[in-house]
C-alpha cells in the first residue's frame, strides 16, 4: 500500500519528454494490457478500449492535432500550439483512450433503470484506467500528461488508424524519458477536502 501511495504522490504532468528508450517497448504494452483487464468498470462492462502509438504512428497522432489546430488558431496565435505539439511528438509514445460506445448502448437497453447512469459509469471507468496507467508509466521511470484534443481529432484518428465507428475517443496521454521536472503543485487544506465523521 506504501508503494501505491508513493506512486501517485509522484506521478505529475510531464511535458518536457524525450524519445529515449528506457523501457522497452513490449513493458509498456504489459503494462497496458494488464490495466485495461483489471481496472473496474460498472457492470463489468469491460467498454474501455486503448490503442497504443510507437514510432512514426506517434508522431503522426501529433501531426494530425498540429494540423487540426492550425485551421481553428490564429495565425499569430499559433506559435504557442505549434511548440506544443512539438514537446508531446518528442516523446516516445502516445496512448490513446477510448470508451466502446456499442457497449454502452447494449447496457442501456438491457438495463433500463440504469440507463442515464451507464455513459457516467463509462466516464468513471475511463478515468480510472487513465490514473492507473499514467501511474504505471511513472513506475517505470517515464514521464507523461494527459491531453483533450478530442473531438477534434477524432474523424481523422479514426480513418488513420481504422478505428470502429463505435469507439469515442477520450483522451491522449504522451509519454517519453523525463527531461524535464514539473513545476510546484500547489494544494488546497486537505480539511476543507475531507470529512471525517467517528
Amino acid at each position: 500500500m506504501n508503494n501505491l501511495l508513493e506512486a501517485i504522490k509522484k506521478r505529475r504532468s510531464y511535458y518536457g519528454i524525450g524519445g529515449e528508450r528506457i523501457v522497452p517497448e513490449e513493458r509498456i504494452e504489459e503494462l497496458v494490457k494488464e490495466a485495461v483487464k483489471y481496472v473496474p468498470s460498472a457492470f463489468n462492462s469491460q467498454s474501455a478500449r486503448v490503442v497504443v502509438l510507437f514510432g512514426q504512428n506517434h508522431k503522426k497522432l501529433w501531426d494530425i492535432t498540429e494540423e487540426t489546430l492550425r485551421k481553428i488558431v490564429p495565425e499569430g496565435q499559433f506559435a504557442s500550439t505549434e511548440k506544443k505539439m512539438a514537446g508531446f511528438r518528442s516523446g516516445y509514445g502516445t496512448i490513446l483512450f477510448f470508451e466502446d460506445d456499442a457497449v454502452i448502448k447494449s447496457l442501456q437497453e438491457q438495463f433500463e433503470l440504469y440507463k442515464d447512469n451507464f455513459p457516467i459509469w463509462s466516464q468513471q471507468s475511463s478515468g480510472m484506467l487513465q490514473f492507473a496507467i499514467w501511474t504505471a508509466l511513472e513506475l517505470e521511470g517515464l514521464g507523461a500528461s494527459l491531453q483533450h484534443y478530442n473531438p477534434l481529432i477524432d474523424e481523422a484518428v479514426k480513418a488513420e488508424w481504422n478505428i470502429p465507428e463505435s469507439w469515442r475517443l477520450i483522451a491522449q496521454m504522451p509519454f517519453g524519458n523525463p527531461t524535464a521536472e514539473p513545476g510546484e503543485k500547489d494544494f488546497q487544506p486537505i480539511e476543507e477536502r475531507v470529512k471525517v465523521f467517528k
